[in-house]
């Protein structure tokens, strides 16, 4: 397996990367690695807004303008347009908007997978208690190697589902799902009410190209501080424009709403703005601006997930070939999440800790209970090699 032809030299192109310099970083899906550009334009903005005065006229034009900047940097990575974006702290931030906007009623059904993180787990849970709606959990895990998830979602689908919760790329085992054929699914079934999709897109946006605005995916949540390596504290939701009309504000605030001449709120914002609340940290917009540029400067969208690709497959090769290591997936994976585990009886956390003591950052996952390492365009083959033989070496001593 070759690598991808890239625009710039590696080597050259991970200095822009300090935490690259001491160790081996496998924890992308976790949070990335923040260049030397974005964390420069942070600082430059604190200053700027010291220069100015934080609450001055200038500075809070600045403001304004930066939420647009962000939003279309967001929007030509995810093919669609800034309007439909809203700005969030991280992805949880995300889900909530639509699973707190619908207008929920008793006996309403939510239908998620077995493979969804705590916090929209927890959410749903608490939706169900204070709404009395139902919820039901179709198995997902079980299809990582064989199985077809849309045709499991389509043998849980009821007459009163009315929200389906599930993950683009999941998080724990590195499938990929068909999200086209599983929207095509939804909008196709004979439901009492609007059938919606909410994805997961924790670990989708900045690895896998995406047009949105073709998936006509329903509420996509993500985050700018993993594959796209921005700065931890600025996320994102997606919610189709057609979809906007159907969930309300829960959290309300002076960016949402559009006021008189007096001051007085009179209604929503017409974009995904009326979903943003107050202050924030707006110097991590221009990181996450930052963040973004420099992933352009590498390739294309499509160029950068066909490098992850070739990398998270070259990673599960070489940990196949460990006497020791069992994989999650026993075909090579679409993407550059690689779970694996370890088939003598070893504690996982004892043996990622030593990994890091050694310069290699991994993390453990308890359902499935596994290890997970993460790569991405960026990471090098020789990274990779070390790793391996790392882990090679530990199960053998």
């Amino acid at each position: 397996m070759t690598n991808l032809q890239s625009p710039v030299n590696l080597h050259q192109y991970r200095q822009n990367f300090s935490a690259l310099a001491n160790k081996a970083y496998f924890n992308f899906g976790g949070q990335g690695t923040i260049s030397r550009q974005a964390l420069e334009g942070i600082h430059e903005a604190y200053e700027y807004i010291q220069q100015w005065g934080p609450f001055s006229t200038t500075v809070n034009q600045w403001v304004m303008k930066q939420g647009k900047l962000t939003r279309s940097a967001i929007a030509a990575e995810l093919g669609t347009t800034s309007d439909t974006i809203t700005l969030t702290e991280n992805v949880t931030a995300g889900c909530n908007i639509p699973l707190w906007g619908i207008d929920w009623q008793a006996g309403d059904r939510v239908l998620m997978s077995d493979c969804e993180h705590p916090g929209i787990v927890a959410t749903v849970r608490e939706l169900a208690r204070r709404f009395s709606i139902e919820v039901s959990v179709f198995p997902l895990l079980e299809t990582l190697n064989e199985g077809n998830p849309t045709a499991v979602i389509e043998q849980h689908l009821q007459p009163d589902t009315r929200l389906v919760i599930f993950s683009h790329l999941l998080w724990n085992t590195g499938q990929i799902l068909p999200l086209e054929e599983i929207i095509d699914l939804c909008r196709n079934y004979n439901s009492h009410k609007p059938l919606q999709i909410l994805v997961d897109a924790a670990q989708s946006v900045g690895s896998l190209p995406l047009n949105l605005t073709e998936l006509g995916v329903d509420f996509y949540a993500f985050t700018g501080h993993k594959w796209l390596c921005g700065p931890a504290g600025v996320g994102g939701l997606y919610v189709r424009p057609e979809a906007r009309e159907t969930i309300a504000p829960t959290f309300i605030g002076w960016r949402g709403v559009i006021q008189d001449g007096e001051g007085n709120p009179v209604g929503w914002k017409p974009t995904g703005e009326r979903f943003e609340v107050a202050t924030s940290a707006f110097p991590l917009y221009v990181g996450l601006q930052r963040a973004i540029a420099l992933h352009q400067e590498w390739g294309t969208p499509q160029e950068r997930y066909e490098q992850i690709r070739q990398n998270g497959q070259y990673l599960w090769q070489r940990l196949c070939q460990i006497k020791g290591v069992q994989c999650l997936k026993t075909s090579p994976p679409e993407a550059g999440l690689v779970s694996f585990k370890l088939t003598e009886n070893r504690s996982h956390g004892k043996f990622v800790q030593t990994l890091e003591k050694q310069g290699f950052l991994l993390r453990t996952l308890l359902y499935p209970d596994c290890i997970r390492a993460c790569v991405h365009y960026f990471t090098d083959r020789a990274e990779m090699d070390r790793l391996a033989d790392a882990i090679a070496q530990l199960i053998n001593q």
